[in-house]
């Protein structure tokens, strides 16, 4: 699979870069899909020290983004964005296949 097949914004890897700098036993965010939330599936964002051995393992600029096989399925084509509004900050993942979304940003359906 190749790591190309999900992009990281500017935005998103010098706020990823920041929050790890933060914790020394933390070197990158994984990103991953799980089943529930009000669409069907949701996001889910933690910190992580080490990449699994079939991890999908995505760069820039000083930040590393880990998926696991299952998730970057339904990931492929997406791009990972870093918001900062008068909303709040978060984490946004611009999915091409998703066909639904809710109003919370981190669940969609395929």
């Amino acid at each position: 699979m190749s790591t190309e097949t999900v992009t990281l914004s500017e935005a998103a890897a010098r706020r990823i870069a920041a929050i790890v700098a933060a914790d020394a036993e933390k070197s990158a965010l994984r990103v991953s899909v799980e089943g529930g939330g009000c669409s069907g599936f949701s996001y889910k964002f933690d910190l992580d020290g080490q990449p699994a051995g079939d991890d999908i393992i995505i760069s820039r600029d000083g930040a590393t983004v880990l998926i696991d096989p299952m998730s970057i399925i339904y990931m492929a084509g997406s791009e990972i964005d870093f918001v900062d509004n008068l909303l709040g900050q978060s984490f946004q993942i611009k999915n091409p296949n998703a066909v639904a979304s809710c109003g919370c940003g981190t669940s969609f359906s395929v």
